[in-house]
């Protein structure tokens, strides 16, 4: 440990963790100097271990984010426990309306994949830790107790272990989480909107393989997602998100494993076959969140901390992911350049370039959200025809699922 960094991220999640290794080849090449601070312990990840769990919480990674993790190098060890997603259902309960997008039509070999986040962290953490000596420093546990500007750097304070420590820095990176203290304690404002929703997250066992098919189901609570999942001692699993009023979630959290399933049966249907298990259920309040900055001089907060999303289309993480890597290209651009790495001119032309991704990812989520949670019938039936013609269009199918997918923008280069 140094008491001078180029770079201090704080948050060593899987937004934390994905912009430290996306700068690796630029550190040791430019001489970066990273420290990346979090909070919760971390055991070593020096081998790689896989350990299985029924419960493990996932994420949907969407095609462009493999595109991502391939250039900064981690994803042939991703590509060892994750599930592809092959074809996408989408269907409006109780109405004639449904879309199937399938990978081979858009030739490539997946439209996404689901990986479990114990899997990712441990392969993002074992690269940190694999990285020439010097040039990250991963600081656990660790808690940032006051960030302050201090002339043309940023002064860190931060408690490790029993010890206080005081850091100088060009950039803060916070990417600390969606309930970030740092962010209000530094006076960083943000609108938030409740949906007056819960999600429930939970893996679920259907009686038969579900094929890498993953379906998206508009049901009369609210959206319902089933991800596939890598098998469990030999038994198949999906990962389910399903939407519901805030009315109804203790109701729907204290049912029997049997009523639960008998539930999500009755919106759903039988098509991915007759679930036989389902694992912890887990809830969250569901709200979309945009800070009112995202960069200021020598900080930059990025992440949950800057956004949060419906979960419907699992497109959260994805731009959160692509978030990561604009600010690593631009970042090595500065270094190039000469510049400081807390320049407002530079980390403004970042902002600026993430300002129209995310008001097109936030607005889709937010205003699909609205749309299939309405049941007024003309609208339904609106919903209904639309998502029949966007099957019957092969061109307007493409457009769609080339957005979702994440590739109707360039992945920046960070070479």
């Amino acid at each position: 440990m140094r008491s001078d960094y180029d770079i201090v991220i704080i948050g060593g999640g899987m937004v934390g963790a994905s912009l430290a290794v996306a700068l690796i080849p630029a550190a040791e090449r430019l001489g970066l100097s990273i420290a990346v601070v979090e909070r919760f312990p971390v055991a070593s990840a020096e081998t790689l271990n896989y350990s299985p769990s029924y419960d493990s919480r996932a994420t949907a990674l969407a095609y462009g984010s493999r595109l991502i993790y391939e250039q900064i190098g981690i994803w042939e060890q991703l590509n060892q426990h994750l599930c592809p997603i092959s074809d996408i259902h989408v269907s409006d309960k109780g109405r004639f309306g449904v879309t199937r997008l399938n990978a081979s039509d858009e030739r490539v070999p997946a439209l996404g994949y689901v990986v479990e986040n114990h899997w990712l962290g441990q392969v993002l953490l074992n690269r940190i830790q694999q990285s020439d000596a010097g040039m990250i420093d991963l600081l656990t546990p660790a808690e940032v107790t006051d960030i302050n500007y201090h002339n043309d750097s940023m002064q860190v304070l931060l408690q490790l272990g029993e010890e206080s420590h005081e850091l100088q820095t060009q950039l803060v990176v916070m990417a600390d989480g969606g309930r970030s203290e740092l962010r209000e304690r530094m006076g960083i404002g943000y609108q938030q909107q409740s949906y007056q929703q819960h999600a429930i997250v939970t893996n679920i066992s259907p009686d038969r393989p579900h094929n890498n098919v993953a379906y998206e189901r508009f049901t009369d609570t609210g959206p319902m997602a089933l991800l596939p999942l890598e098998d469990e001692a030999g038994q198949h699993r999906m990962g389910l998100v399903w939407t519901v009023p805030d009315d109804k979630i203790d109701e729907v959290l204290a049912l029997s494993d049997s009523d639960f399933m008998a539930c999500i049966h009755e919106r759903f249907g039988h098509r991915a076959g007759n679930f036989i298990r389902v694992g912890g259920r887990h809830s969250y309040p569901l709200k979309l969140t945009l800070a009112d900055e995202q960069v200021r001089k020598g900080l930059v907060v990025l992440g949950n901390a800057a956004h949060a999303l419906h979960p419907i289309a699992g497109q959260g993480y994805n731009l959160a992911l692509r978030g990561v890597v604009a600010l690593a290209a631009e970042l090595i651009n500065a270094r190039e350049a000469g510049q400081n790495l807390g320049d407002l001119s530079h980390l403004a032309r970042f902002a600026e370039q993430m300002r129209g991704d995310q008001h097109k990812t936030i607005g889709f989520s937010d205003k699909t959200m609205k749309l299939f949670s309405n049941d007024h019938w003309l609208l339904g039936l609106g919903r209904s025809a639309g998502l029949q013609l966007l099957d019957s269009c092969p061109l307007a199918k493409t457009v769609f699922a080339r957005s979702a997918m994440g590739l109707d923008m360039p992945t920046p280069n960070l070479n």
